[in-house]
């Protein structure tokens, strides 16, 4: 008997991306269960206040389409032909809570490392999306810098 039918796996745009998805299509195979992947771009409204002069519109369109690209080129690596892909806009944890409740995902996979900041699915974020889900949440341990507890 599997243990989940549908695994959510949140991801950044980083090179750890690639080992916090295979891990989690291992899950999956294991489980026979169907693997959505979903990448949330946050607005950099949020993450650099509201008072830049520019018009952050554009900025923010660019970053969405690269986003799109290379969720597409995991998906690929990986054969993602049974699951969904999503790139949305907004608040990470709300977002991925929210994923999850619509499409009755069992589980909610997340990296987690203590580096980088700004909008990476990772450390503090993996900690909200933990918080608050109705489901199991698996955090990766990923980076260099596996061993430091």
């Amino acid at each position: 008997m599997s243990l989940y039918k549908h695994i959510l796996v949140a991801v950044d745009l980083s090179d750890e991306a690639d080992e916090v998805l295979a891990k989690a299509k291992d899950i999956a195979e294991a489980n026979s269960a169907r693997l959505t992947l979903v990448h949330v771009v946050e607005p950099l409204s949020v993450a650099y206040g509201s008072d830049i002069p520019l018009d952050l519109t554009t900025l923010q369109d660019e970053i969405t389409l690269q986003a799109r690209e290379r969720i597409d080129r995991l998906a690929d690596k990986i054969h993602l032909e049974k699951g969904e892909q999503h790139v949305v806009y907004g608040r990470p944890e709300r977002e991925v809570h929210r994923i999850a409740e619509e499409s009755d995902i069992d589980l909610i996979v997340v990296g987690s490392h203590g580096r980088h900041g700004l909008a990476l699915i990772l450390g503090s974020t993996s900690t909200s999306i933990l918080h608050g889900s109705c489901c199991d949440v698996l955090a990766v341990r990923v980076g260099k810098n596996n061993n430091h507890h």
